[in-house]
């Protein structure tokens, strides 16, 4: 086992994006919207985690190359009464893509909102029936020798 040996490869522009949701109990959602969860605003500390998990994820993929992020941008949006949405995207001038990058960032900023409304999502016996992270995939892949080719 060993990381692809991407010694010979010239750095090139690099973006990816990621976007997933959670589902939440709408009485959960209500609460993000008024601003009155108990441990603070959880769409602000998703974007912050999201962009501490990008910098991190040769650090959480075991055979993940390190790579000079250049831009991490997490956007956390209510998409509906019962949806959260995180899109996340990841820019850099590296040999290797990072759609890892993306991937991770997008499911932390959903496990920092899970944890952040968990109290809330509890059924009486403690679980979670309603609670679902789900469709996290990668959504846009750029490669390009030029940037300005990329928009």
């Amino acid at each position: 086992m060993s990381m692809v040996d991407v010694t010979p490869k010239p750095e090139i522009y690099r973006e990816a994006a990621a976007k997933g949701q959670i589902r939440l109990r709408a009485e959960t959602v209500r609460l993000i919207r008024e601003g009155r969860v108990e441990k603070g605003d959880p769409l602000y500390t998703a974007k912050i985690a999201g962009v501490l998990a990008a910098k991190n994820t040769s650090i959480l993929i075991p055979l993940c190359h390190p790579i000079p992020i250049t831009n991490v941008n997490v956007e956390v949006k209510i998409l509906d009464e019962n949806t959260v949405e995180v899109e996340s995207t990841i820019k850099a001038k590296a040999k290797t893509g990072v759609e890892m990058e993306a991937l991770v960032a997008t499911a932390t900023a959903l496990l920092t909102i899970w944890d952040m409304v968990k109290q809330y999502e509890k059924d009486a016996e403690g679980q979670y029936p309603y609670t679902l992270i789900q469709n996290i995939r990668v959504i846009k892949k750029v490669k390009s020798e030029f940037e300005r080719d990329c928009y």
